[in-house]
């Protein structure tokens, strides 16, 4: 398998998956300042030229939640998915697509507003309210849980903490102190360490 990375980019939450997986793959960086993600063989792989790209044999996947449902079902044994049938399977897909489609969103807008000069920075009153929404739904889904889906973490773990830690940083987690610590808890595993490095 081959992984198409850069560093602080969504890919890492795919390193971190196959880390987690610990099954030999292929590190491909990319450095997107020298637009090594806009060449032809690269936008032969993912017409958009983001990143990631997995490769895995005659396999090519380019869009991020299909990446990671695809690496979690294809090694079951390590049980980072619940299986095809579990009564767990549907809150499972809930929470990955959920971290990808609904929370993914709303913390970008809040990032890019970030990296704005201060005379460019606009009010997002209405993107608050939604963030606000959206997390507290997932902090009563955690409620006094340890994971989001069942007794063991999972995927849907990864994708939630990696999108929360981005919040965290933003500092857009004070008011919900169980998401800080699960995404402190989740972001200090060995394989999200050895995602990160280098």
């Amino acid at each position: 398998m081959k992984l198409y990375f850069a560093p602080r980019t969504r890919a890492t939450r795919h390193r971190w998956l196959l880390e987690e997986l610990e099954v030999p793959y292929e590190l491909v960086k990319l450095d997107l300042a020298k637009q090594e993600n806009r060449t032809p063989d690269y936008l032969a792989l993912n017409p958009f030229g983001e990143v990631p790209v997995l490769v895995d044999g005659d396999v090519t996947l380019f869009e991020s939640s299909a990446i990671l449902l695809h690496l979690a079902d294809r090694f079951p044994e390590k049980h980072l998915a619940p299986h095809p049938g579990s009564p767990e399977r549907g809150p499972y897909l809930q929470w990955v697509l959920f971290a990808e489609v609904t929370l993914e969103p709303v913390v970008m807008e809040h990032h890019r507003n970030a990296q704005l000069p201060a005379e460019q920075k606009t009010h997002l009153e209405k993107q608050h309210a939604r963030l606000d929404e959206v997390l507290t739904v997932i902090d009563n889904r955690l409620g006094g849980r340890e994971f989001a889906v069942g007794n063991a973490f999972t995927t849907a773990d990864l994708s939630l903490a990696s999108v929360l830690h981005l919040a965290n940083t933003l500092k857009l987690l004070e008011k919900y102190p169980r998401l800080t610590d699960y995404v402190m808890r989740h972001t200090k595993r060995p394989a999200t360490r050895r995602a990160v490095a280098g």
